[in-house]
């Protein structure tokens, strides 16, 4: 999976540890970049990352501008696998601008952006075939998840879930499905009565046709 999300090396700018920290930002600053991928002499290997804003602070600091990038290099250790799975890249991610993502050979591959992430997400959340986000409260009882699945999938189909669950507390966890365009307010009215007859409570409607996606 993570081989679609990964902007491979040949279409990235990356520089290599004998660039020079000037040259750095020069490319950094034309491209609006916040970090550059350091690799080695020869383009193999992943070696890290320099940032725009060390750059930034070595030359308020006087620095030297002609010093290599290795010395204000950063996220040496930041990488994953091509064959990770795709928590592995959440918790890889998380603060990251990027995260470089290395071959079978430990080659460097290329790098998956933060950006590309939420865009991911966000086509998830919500495909341009939902009309309506469904949050429940859980009926606290064993097994919640999967009745209120069999529930709405006795009425349509489900295009998303999510269970956000941060209390670890069966009471409070929330589920969200992603409901179809076939979906209709009548139908839609069932929907929600069966599941309060068996203990779910809506949280929150979110009728999608009213917040389109910016083109």
């Amino acid at each position: 999976m993570l081989e679609t999300l990964v902007k491979p090396r040949h279409a990235l700018t990356t520089i290599t540890e004998d660039t020079t920290i000037q040259e750095a930002l020069l490319i950094l600053e034309d491209f609006n970049f916040r970090a550059l991928p350091i690799l080695d002499r020869s383009g193999q290997l992943f070696r890290g990352a320099i940032y725009k804003m060390h750059i930034y602070k070595h030359q308020a600091a006087h620095g030297n501008m002609h010093e290599p990038v290795t010395t204000l290099i950063r996220n040496m250790t930041k990488f994953i696998p091509l064959d990770s799975s795709f928590l592995d890249l959440i918790f890889a991610l998380r603060d990251l601008p990027f995260i470089s993502v290395l071959d079978t050979d430990n080659h460097f591959y290329g790098i998956i952006t933060h950006s590309q992430l939420e865009q991911l997400m966000e086509d998830s959340w919500r495909p341009t075939t939902s009309r309506y986000n469904l949050t429940l409260r859980s009926n606290g009882q064993r097994g919640s998840l999967e009745l209120a699945t069999k529930i709405i999938t006795r009425y349509t189909t489900i295009l998303g879930a999510l269970v956000l669950n941060p209390e670890q507390n069966l009471n409070t966890a929330c589920m969200i499905y992603t409901l179809p365009m076939s979906v209709n307010e009548n139908l839609l009215k069932k929907i929600i009565r069966h599941l309060d007859r068996r203990g779910f409570e809506l949280v929150s409607l979110e009728d999608l046709n009213q917040h389109p996606s910016a083109s």
